[in-house]
């Protein structure tokens, strides 16, 4: 099972630089995107563990750089009810 990342910043343009990064870092895949409210705004990725520690981090450098960051997490090898909580659409593993 992959592993998930998730990325909480305010404001859009922070929000497409941590994507950027985390895309560009590591071989994972952007899940989805959730704009909560208030200007913040959800990333959500998937792949391996390590790859996603490693987008995660350099998503984090990136939206700091950019903007605010709110907050980060890594979940390794997820439950298959952990999904029934999101509100992020997570793109279904193929």
């Amino acid at each position: 099972m992959l592993s998930w990342g998730f990325i909480e910043v305010i404001g859009y343009v922070p929000a497409v630089a941590g994507a950027d990064a985390m895309v560009k870092a590591a071989n994972i895949e952007i899940a989805g995107m959730e704009v909560i409210g208030g200007g913040m705004v959800t990333i959500a990725i998937r792949g391996e563990i390590g790859a996603v520690r490693t987008a995660i981090d350099a998503g984090v450098d990136a939206v700091r750089q950019a903007g605010t960051l709110h907050s980060f997490h890594v979940i390794a090898r997820p439950s298959k009810d952990a999904q029934k909580i999101l509100n992020i659409q997570m793109v279904q593993e193929g």
